[in-house]
């Protein structure tokens, strides 16, 4: 054979196993749909990553755990389901098919996850979650905002108590060194009242961060304004007197050591606990679950109970990967907004890698699926690639057709060489068909040339004979499994070159005769 039939030989080649690859292809995504292969294997990819290793991924806390993320409405607003009774109708056969499947996978020693593959009673599971979105679904679960929130309520309240006993210090003790002089009653009254104004605006400022109407920086603020107006409102009414000199003083010193500069403020009193703080709220034993608890009892109980669930839902791996997180990411940022942003990008990240791994995982198990089905078509088919070549070599009207027929879909998404639509590319394909008769198939033009043997001949069907096209049914097999995206670009480049030199007419010719 010369080079121009070699080409137009492997474009007969390459375009029947793209036509192969492309029912392998939607046979392969239908059983992925029936069985929710995508959706299940997300499933099992998050339980690894909650549980750290696959030894504890079945461990009931972890299922629990993700049971509770699948339920977040972030996660569960990315399973779209159809409504009614007629649309469902579909859903409900595929869900039955896949619960026989899984039945028969399903460990039978093992009920506890007869009804929580995708958590609950739910039939079904989205089949890609973004990172970001998991990362918020998980901050939220372990409650990381409410706990910061908490925290910084617990800290602010006591910064509170602290500068008003400082202030109400001074009061008292002005008190003692003007005795009973009547001089200073009408000051000591002042003092009395101007004490209980800015106790209440103190107080007001916690009331308004608890509702969320101040943020931390707002109430700083709001204090120091009111410790201000105290200072000048003393300063006005105080009298000529050394001892009240010395408390203004006092108050001055006071105002500015505690309230000079809100952020530096902020960070002196650690108001806003760091990543790290929130880390290891949520595990037992360290400082900050003790301060968390200790406030919890005494200002939200039914918050204090579902943060003991929490702690004892979460992985230790889990905790231990968050707190490792918390630590790399409190280096580099100034406050607590910024941290617990930071800290759900570094979980982000942190799923992304893991899902990058899982997606290897998924694409050498479909890549399994693949050679099965592409083994079962060939046999199914009868795609024997010797055979195939051999037709394919010697009528050079067959040839002809096919590479007419392959270059026209090349021609028709020459555009579209770096992405292929499968279901353009099968109705395509499909139409193709209608002019060439492949050399596949249990055909008795097939049937004969392969093992000598037809219908006519009114003989038994040797069988034995079935053994000389195993070989060729492997080969096909393994080209088939290579995928539709491949076929079809391979078929672009031969195409390419077959144009690019373009062989004469009468080399056709001479091939025939």
């Amino acid at each position: 054979m010369n080079l121009p039939v070699i080409l137009d030989v492997s474009l007969g080649l390459i375009f029947i196993y793209l036509i192969l690859s492309l029912l392998a292809s939607e046979i392969q995504e239908l059983l992925a749909t029936v069985f929710q292969w995508r959706a299940e294997h997300l499933r099992k990819s998050i339980e690894l990553f909650i549980a750290g290793d696959s030894q504890n991924s079945e461990e009931a806390n972890v299922v629990q755990l993700a049971n509770q993320i699948y339920s977040n409405p972030l996660i569960k607003s990315l399973n779209q389901q159809a409504k009614g009774f007629l649309a469902n109708i579909p859903r409900q056969a595929t869900w039955s098919v896949a619960n026989v499947y899984r039945s028969f996978k399903q460990n039978p020693e093992s009920n506890k996850k007869a009804e929580t593959v995708f958590g609950g009673s739910r039939h079904s599971g989205p089949s890609y979650i973004p990172a970001t979105t998991f990362a918020t679904t998980l901050m939220e679960t372990l409650q990381l905002p409410t706990i910061a929130q908490k925290l910084t309520e617990t800290r602010l309240d006591s910064f509170k108590n602290q500068r008003l006993s400082e202030i109400e210090n001074v009061v008292l003790k002005l008190q003692e060194q003007f005795g009973d002089k009547e001089e200073f009653a009408d000051f000591s009254n002042f003092t009395y009242q101007a004490f209980a104004e800015i106790q209440a605006d103190f107080e007001q400022v916690i009331w308004n961060f608890q509702q969320g109407k101040l943020d931390i920086d707002s109430g700083i603020n709001s204090m120091t304004a009111s410790f201000d107006r105290y200072i000048e409102s003393f300063q006005i009414n105080m009298p000529n007197d050394e001892s009240a000199n010395k408390a203004l003083q006092q108050l001055q010193f006071y105002k500015n050591s505690s309230f000079t500069d809100t952020q530096k403020t902020i960070s002196l009193a650690g108001l806003k606990p760091n990543v790290r703080e929130l880390a290891q709220a949520v595990q037992r034993g360290t400082d900050i679950y003790q301060e968390l608890t200790t406030s919890l009892l005494d200002r939200d109980n039914e918050m204090h109970q579902n943060l003991e669930k929490l702690i004892d839902r979460l992985p230790p791996s889990l905790a231990k990967n968050i707190t490792n997180l918390a630590q790399r990411t409190e280096q580099n940022l100034r406050n607590t907004t910024e941290g617990v942003s930071g800290l759900q990008e570094a979980i982000a990240g942190n799923f992304d890698n893991s899902m990058e791994r899982a997606s290897g995982v998924y694409k050498r198990n479909a890549k399994g699926v693949a050679l099965l089905l592409g083994f079962a078509i060939a046999a199914a088919s009868n795609a024997d690639a010797f055979h195939m070549i051999s037709r394919l070599s010697k009528d050079s009207a067959l040839r002809e057709t096919i590479v007419q027929n392959a270059g026209q879909i090349v021609s028709q998404n020459r555009n579209q060489l770096n992405y292929v639509d499968i279901k353009t590319l099968s109705s395509q394909t499909a139409e193709a068909l209608n002019d060439v008769a492949l050399p596949i198939g249990w055909t008795d033009s097939n049937l004969e040339k392969q093992i000598s043997w037809s219908q006519k001949q009114q003989k038994s069907f040797p069988v034995w004979r079935i053994i000389t096209l195993i070989p060729g049914w492997f080969l096909s097999g393994i080209a088939i499994a290579m995928g539709a995206p491949f076929w079809f670009d391979l078929l672009g480049k031969v195409v390419n070159v077959r144009n690019s030199g373009k062989p004469p007419a009468s080399s056709t010719r001479n091939n025939e005769s």
